[in-house]
């Protein structure tokens, strides 16, 4: 089996140079370093080989290993526990020989990108880990979809190791992926002022997140981006048609994954990305190519909610009343904030969508969140039945 992950030449523009890693290891351009070797250490002594998941497919995943790449077997890492199965960009420890090759255990994550399933329990699914950068892909090629946007980035703000649960459900703790936006397809929007207002428009829901217009037709912006990438690792997530793998191929100086045009009539692609694909970049770092995604269910995700929408939360903080539900209750900074226009309506129905998604999918297994969600439904019942009671002047009926 021939593989295609070794750096290849680019026809980019020039990058900075970087500093050369001091720790030299046949696996560092795939992000080996001192902390993987300490982790692998008590492996190494059983005999294991180190390895990288460079792409996960029916059981079997293809790893490079200091001796290149093989083929291996995951029959051994828990394949009932969704969140503990071999997924691209997993270090792993493996056999050093055999037919077939088996992944005997996981190396602790650093960091996941995880999305609830459509199953009816609650459960993640994990779509990338050890990941440094995440950029989340929009194509201007349609209209921006501010929510979908805000649901990326609040999964996105939670994927540090709270939620990067490990072969044996730890995480590692300390590290944090950065994430950004990218508004692809820019030579689509040739207007400077539009393009520019799209921007602000998605660096209002965004605080603090870099906002960045790519043109993989005109290069517009694939140089400050390709300096992100140019270290440590990246996953590249989006619908299908936000130009996702063309954006990975222009980086890489070849057509490394295959991609079709999108639909004139509605800017959607294809899902010609099956297998999310780890990739090393010619200038240095690491990308991972995922298929477009139809929904992303948040996991999770409170701490997440919580950071993108902060300016909700300062205002909640000032409301008169601790438990205040921002819907009537007086002195409420919240409403006070709609009503003087510094906070639009979008972005609070938006901030109670997500809130409510969350919160169900933590009840699922949470007893005092379900207990909580309870006593707020009885609360609202009660109101709702004194409400009704004033309006009938005070009859009982």
């Amino acid at each position: 089996m021939s593989f295609s992950f070794l750096p290849a030449s680019s026809s980019l523009p020039s990058f900075p140079s970087l500093p050369v890693p001091s720790f030299s290891h046949p696996l560092t351009p795939y992000g080996w370093d001192e902390e993987w070797a300490a982790a692998f250490s008590p492996y190494a002594a059983q005999g294991l080989v180190p390895g990288r998941v460079v792409r996960v497919d029916r059981g079997q995943c293809d790893v490079i290993t200091p001796d290149g790449p093989v083929r291996a077997d995951t029959a051994f890492v828990v394949p009932r526990d969704p969140m503990r199965i071999v997924c691209t960009g997993d270090w792993v420890a493996l056999d050093a020989d055999g037919d077939p090759l088996f992944v005997r255990t996981l190396l602790p994550r650093r960091t996941a990108f995880v999305r609830s399933t459509s199953s009816q329990r609650s459960e993640g699914q994990v779509l990338a880990t050890n990941i440094d950068h995440i950029a989340i892909c929009v194509s201007l090629a349609v209209e921006l979809d501010l929510g979908r946007i805000e649901r990326f980035l609040a999964l996105a703000l939670s994927s540090s190791s709270g939620a990067a649960l490990l072969g044996d459900g730890h995480g590692t703790g300390g590290h944090r992926p950065e994430p950004l936006v990218l508004l692809t397809k820019a030579d689509l929007v040739p207007d400077a002022v539009t393009l520019s207002h799209l921007v602000q428009d998605v660096e209002a829901i965004a605080p603090g997140v870099q906002v960045l217009p790519v043109s993989s037709t005109t290069g517009e912006g694939l140089d400050v981006f390709g300096a992100v990438v140019s270290s440590g690792t990246s996953v590249l997530l989006g619908i299908s048609g936000a130009g996702k793998s063309t954006l990975a191929n222009t980086l890489l100086g070849r057509d490394a994954m295959e991609v079709q045009e999108a639909r004139e009539v509605d800017g959607k692609g294809r899902h010609t990305t099956t297998t999310r694909n780890l990739l090393v970049l010619p200038q240095g770092g690491v990308l991972i190519d995922t298929p477009g995604l139809r929904g992303v269910g948040l996991f999770d995700a409170g701490t997440g909610v919580g950071e993108l929408f902060s300016e909700i939360e300062e205002l909640a903080a000032r409301c008169r009343f601790h438990d205040c539900a921002h819907r009537s209750e007086p002195g409420c900074a919240v409403l006070g904030a709609l009503e003087d226009g510094s906070l639009p309506d979008r972005r609070l129905e938006s901030y109670r969508k997500l809130l409510r998604e969350n919160q169900r999918i933590v009840a699922k297994t949470d007893a005092r969140v379900r207990s909580e969600i309870l006593k707020d439904w009885k609360r609202k019942g009660a109101e709702g039945r004194a409400a009704g009671q004033a309006k009938r002047g005070g009859r009982v009926r």
